[in-house]
């Protein structure tokens, strides 16, 4: 009997709908290029500077809520333990939505490897560095304060999940949607900082433009597929990704402005430190080279990295 009740809810995980399938797989590999251009800027320009600590700590939080939220619906309880009774692709094909949240999640945590290692703080005990500058930049605490809660945060929700499937299974259904309204919340807010950064900054700095152009648009297909697999019982993890591309158009309507009045204004002022690829603004050798040692001088003056010989937040000689 057991075994018919099984079989009898895995069929859906058996009628394969071609369409959600193929979108399915899209989104996953749409997201895993989507995040490339961001990793690769942070890289290039060998700093995570204009990319705000909390919008790193707020995005990491909610993906790894998010991850952990459609881990732990029923629905997708269920189609895990159907993959003992179905054929290998029918599994996988039915795990697709879970996997485009894993990606997310891996690719967003990538992000805050990259802003921990490329970080670069003030080195607020210099008296030689202007105080405009000073308060522009974070320091290395905060960094800090990103990492800890970061890892804080992932520990309690693997916790938490590890205690309610040992002694309360029953409660797993709440738990997840703890999690989602989580994600949600962490998710509504998380592009607040990084508005306000890169309106303070007047800037792109590290910040991908291209990765947003690619987000913006998926992101709402995301949710449609999101939405088509779970309906509207699955709001906890569709919603989330309503609010991040909503707030996520915003922030890339601020760059471009910003980008286009850099690129306007060139003509009578050389690019700072927020030109990654100064050669694409100059018109002449001449201005190529004054960009060039511009951007020399300033990170000369500017920062130092946070993870430096000499230890954490050592900015000075020994």
């Amino acid at each position: 009997m057991e075994s018919f009740l099984q079989g009898d809810v895995c069929q859906d995980l058996r009628e394969i709908s071609v369409v959600n399938l193929l979108v399915s797989i899209v989104i996953v590999i749409g997201m895993l290029i989507s995040y490339l251009p961001q990793h690769v800027r942070i890289i290039s320009r060998g700093t995570s500077e204009g990319i705000s600590p909390y919008f790193v700590l707020l995005g990491t939080t909610s993906a790894t809520s998010a991850f952990a939220n459609i881990l732990l619906l029923p629905k997708s309880r269920q189609d895990i333990a159907c993959c003992k009774e179905v054929e290998t692709f029918h599994c996988v094909a039915g795990l697709l939505g879970i996997a485009q949240l894993g990606v997310q999640w891996i690719c967003f945590t990538f992000i805050f490897v990259l802003f921990l290692v490329f970080f670069r703080y003030s080195a607020v005990e210099d008296p030689d560095h202007e105080a405009a500058l000073v308060e522009e930049q974070p320091r290395w605490q905060t960094a800090l304060l990103v990492a800890s809660l970061t890892l804080l945060h992932g520990l309690t929700v693997i916790i938490v999940t590890g205690i309610l499937s040992t002694i309360a299974h029953d409660k797993l259904a709440i738990w997840a949607n703890v999690l989602g309204v989580m994600a949600a919340l962490l998710a509504a807010v998380q592009y607040i900082p990084q508005i306000w950064t890169t309106y303070h900054l007047k800037h792109v700095g590290s910040l991908s433009i291209p990765m947003m152009c690619i987000q913006t648009p998926g992101g709402f297909v995301f949710a449609g597929s999101l939405f088509a697999r779970l309906g509207w019982a699955g709001w906890s993890s569709w919603g989330i990704f309503v609010l991040t591309a909503t707030m996520q158009g915003l922030l890339l309507s601020m760059a471009i402005y910003y980008e286009m009045q850099a690129r306007k204004e060139f003509g009578d002022h050389t690019p700072g430190r927020s030109a990654s690829h100064p050669a694409h603004y100059a018109n002449n050798h001449e201005q190529l080279q004054a960009s060039m040692n511009r951007q020399d001088s300033d990170a000369a003056a500017e920062t130092t990295p946070l993870l430096k010989s000499g230890g954490v937040g050592n900015s000075g000689p020994n």
